[in-house]
This record gives structure tokens, C-alpha cells and sequence, in this order.
């Protein structure tokens, strides 16, 4: 599916990085190793490659990751890429100044694995940023999100306090806000911010 969505010249959530992880990536290690989850078009592994960061982007899209390559030539950074299957991803133990999951909605079983190993692969101090459409997305104009078929996908700021109890949290809010990322996040949409440290 995302291979067909990625196969096309454009950029279909553009090229600029995500807004919340604009204002907030500085909460990482400067030049730090950071992985980027299920990471498309590279937006936001590029835009950390600018600021420093020796990052890693996974997706399950090797036409993405070829693009977030593409990007990252571009713009005269490097990246590492790796196409890869969430649900049977191992993050490794300590390795991470920084995660960072931008619109990864997930299976739950696939969400639980993931969240299951963010805390151990993360080094002390390291940090996991997400943001995340959440259900009441179903209620508004705006374009972007999982469809109403796929409600176990949205996030809520209450499964996060549950799944990842043992990072301290920085950031933790359900809003309303705007967004312009591409042709396919547009308008006042409602999102789940949230910030773990280890």
C-alpha cells in the first residue's frame, strides 16, 4: 500500500519536518543517534541529519526510503536507511539518544511491541517524541489519519501513560492544532503530544 502511496514525484507530506518535532528535538542529545520510526518520505530524519544527529530511518516502504534518500541528497546530509516490519523490529538494548515516532499509527499488538522495547533501547537520558492523530480526528474537517475502520491505529495520551510507565514524561497533551504537511495532513486536526525521558 504505502509503496504505491510513496510512487510518485511528489512528497506527499512534503519535505519540512513535523512541527511539534521542530520545536522540541532540541530535548535530544546534541548529535546524537536517533531512530526514526516508520519514517516514509524522511522529512523528519533529514531535518535531525541537519541539526546534527547521525540518524536512522525504518519504514516498511523501500519507495519512501528511497525518496528520504533522495532528500537527504538534497539537502547535502547523510542518513542511514532500513526498510523494516515493525512487528518484529528489534531497537537494540541502550543504543538511542533519541526515538522518534511522527504518525506511526500501529496495530495495537504492533504499537505494544514497539512501546514494549522503547525504554531499554533508549541510552540514559535518551528521549521518545511522538505525535499521533488521535480518535477525535474521526470528528473533524481536516485530511490525515488512520480511517474510522482502523480506530485501534489512533493514539490517546492515556495508552502512552500505560505502555510507557517507566519513562519520565516531559510533554503529555490531546489538542487541537494545525497542520500543513503535504497534500495529506491538512487542517485543524486533533493530535497526542508526548515526551519520555529515561
Amino acid at each position: 500500500m504505502w509503496n504505491e502511496r510513496y510512487d510518485e514525484a511528489e512528497y506527499i507530506f512534503g519535505t519540512e519536518p513535523n512541527d511539534f518535532l521542530r520545536e522540541t528535538f532540541e530535548n535530544i542529545k546534541a548529535g546524537g543517534t536517533v531512530l526514526c520510526l516508520a519514517e516514509g518520505e524522511g522529512r523528519n530524519a533529514v531535518f535531525l541529519a541537519e541539526q546534527g544527529y547521525k540518524v536512522t530511518a525504518i519504514d516498511l516502504s523501500e519507495v519512501g526510503l528511497k525518496k528520504a534518500l533522495k532528500l537527504a541528497y538534497d539537502k547535502e546530509v547523510d542518513i542511514k536507511v532500513e526498510v523494516a516490519d515493525l512487528s518484529d523490529y528489534q531497537f537494540g538494548e541502550a543504543q538511542w539518544d533519541g526515538i522518534v515516532s511522527i504518525r506511526a499509527h500501529l496495530p495495537e499488538s504492533v504499537r505494544q511491541h514497539v512501546h514494549a522495547q522503547i525504554t531499554s533501547a533508549l541510552k540514559p537520558d535518551g528521549v521518545f517524541i511522538l505525535e499521533a492523530y488521535t480518535e477525535k480526528q474521526l470528528t473533524m474537517a481536516a485530511v490525515g489519519g488512520p480511517p474510522a475502520t482502523q480506530k485501534e491505529r489512533f493514539g490517546s495520551l492515556a495508552v502512552l501513560r500505560t505502555e510507557l510507565v517507566e519513562l519520565d514524561e516531559v510533554i503529555g497533551i490531546e489538542k487541537s492544532r494545525m497542520i500543513s504537511e503535504g497534500k495529506r495532513h491538512q487542517g485543524l486536526s486533533a493530535v497526542v503530544q508526548f515526551i519520555g525521558k529515561k
